[in-house]
C-alpha cells in the first residue's frame, strides 16, 4: 500500500510542480512593461467571444456523452445519457488534480451508476482515446499541409525554448536522475511481471476486458452516427479553440494555419502537466508571438495573455460543470443494481 501511495505521490506531484515552475516561469521571464501590457490585454479583451467558446465546449462536452453510448451498446449495457455525461465532467476534473486517473474515474462513476464492468467501459475510454489520437494527428496533418514552413519553425522554436540546458560544473545532473528513476520503475514492472503469478493473471485479464472495449469501437451498431460525432466533436474543439482569437484585437488577425498550430501546441501542454498547468498558456504564447513577429512590441505580453484566458476560462468551466456532476452524480446511483454487479469479495 505504501508502495502504491508513493508512486501515486510521486505521479501527481512531479507534473504540478513542474506545472507551478512554469507558471513562475511565465511571469518571471516578462518585463515589468509586458506585464503591464499583459494585465491590460486581460482587462480589454471582449469576453463575448470566451463566453461563446465556453458554450462550445460544453456541446463538444454533451455530443462526447451522446456518442460513448455507441460503443458501450455492443457491449450489452444499455445507459442514461446524463449519468455517461455526469462520469465523464467528473474524469475532467480529477484530471486536473491527477494526470492521467480522469480514465478510470470515468469508467468507475459509469459503474456505480449504470453497473457497466470497470474493464470494459474503461477499453471503451482507452479506444476514444485512440480515436482522439488519431484526429489529433489528422489535424497536425492539415496544419502542415496549409503552411509546412509555419510548422516546422514553430516546434523548432518550442524545442530550443524547453530543451534541457547542460549541466555546469559541479551542478546536479538532474537528467540522468530522471532517467535512472524512469528505469528503475520499469524495471520493477518487469519483476512483478516476471515473479507474481498472481498479478500477472490479474494483469491478463484486465488487458482482455480493455480489448474487448476498444474492439467495440469497431462493433458500433451505427458506426456513421459514431464518426459524425466524432467529426463534431473535434470540429467543435477546434472552434472553441479558435473564437477567443478574436477576443483580443492583435490576435485576430492571425492565419487559421497558426490557429490550428496553437491548438495542437495547447493538446501537447495538457499532457505534460494537470490539466496543462503552466505548459498550455506558454506553448499557445509561443504560437502567437511567432505569428505576431518576436521583434513586435508586447508580442510575448499578447501572445501569453491570450493563452492564459484560453486556459484560465477552460480550466474554470471544466471545474464548474465537474462539480455540479459530483453533486448531481449521486442522485442517480441504482444502490440495488450496483451491488449484485460487485465482483465477489469486493468491499462495499
Amino acid at each position: 500500500m505504501l508502495k502504491f501511495s508513493v508512486i501515486g505521490l510521486i505521479k501527481t506531484v512531479l507534473p504540478l510542480a513542474l506545472g507551478i515552475y512554469l507558471i513562475w516561469y511565465f511571469f518571471s521571464n516578462m518585463s515589468d512593461q509586458s506585464l503591464e501590457v499583459f494585465y491590460a490585454a486581460l482587462q480589454d479583451a471582449n469576453y463575448f467571444w470566451i463566453v461563446l467558446s465556453l458554450v462550445l465546449s460544453f456541446c463538444a462536452f454533451a455530443i462526447r456523452a451522446y456518442r460513448w453510448k455507441y460503443v458501450l451498446e455492443p457491449l450489452g449495457y444499455t445507459t442514461k445519457f446524463w449519468n455517461r455525461y455526469h462520469a465523464l465532467m467528473i474524469g475532467y476534473v480529477v484530471n486536473l488534480t491527477i494526470p492521467r486517473a480522469g480514465e478510470a474515474s470515468r469508467a468507475a462513476m459509469l459503474y456505480r451508476s449504470d453497473g457497466v464492468p470497470f474493464s470494459k467501459s474503461f477499453g471503451t475510454i482507452i479506444g476514444e482515446r485512440a480515436v482522439d489520437l488519431c484526429m489529433l494527428a489528422s489535424v497536425a496533418l492539415l496544419t502542415a499541409f496549409l503552411g509546412y514552413d509555419d510548422f516546422t519553425a514553430i516546434f523548432a522554436q518550442i524545442k530550443t525554448e524547453f530543451a534541457p540546458k547542460p549541466t555546469s560544473a559541479g551542478g546536479f545532473p538532474w537528467g540522468k536522475l530522471i532517467y535512472g528513476v524512469v528505469a528503475l520503475l520499469f524495471l520493477a514492472f518487469v519483476a512483478k511481471l516476471v515473479f507474481s503469478v498472481k498479478w500477472r493473471k490479474k494483469l491478463i485479464g484486465f488487458l482482455q476486458d480493455v480489448v474487448v472495449g476498444l474492439l467495440s469501437v469497431f462493433k458500433s451498431k451505427n458506426p456513421l452516427a459514431y464518426v459524425l460525432a466524432t467529426l463534431s466533436i473535434w470540429t467543435l474543439y477546434v472552434l472553441y479553440f479558435a473564437i477567443p482569437f478574436f477576443s483580443l484585437e492583435q490576435t485576430k488577425d492571425i492565419p487559421f494555419d497558426g490557429i490550428l498550430l496553437a491548438f495542437i501546441a495547447g493538446s501537447l501542454g495538457i499532457t505534460f502537466t494537470n490539466g496543462g498547468i503552466g505548459t498550455f498558456p506558454l506553448l499557445v504564447g509561443l504560437v502567437v508571438v511567432f505569428f505576431l513577429g518576436k521583434d513586435q512590441p508586447d508580442s510575448q505580453a499578447i501572445g501569453n495573455a491570450l493563452g492564459m484566458i484560453i486556459w484560465v476560462s477552460q480550466t474554470l468551466l471544466l471545474i464548474i460543470l465537474g462539480l455540479i456532476s459530483m453533486a448531481m452524480l449521486p442522485k442517480n446511483y441504482t444502490k440495488d443494481h450496483v451491488e449484485t454487479e460487485l465482483p465477489a469479495g469486493e468491499n462495499r
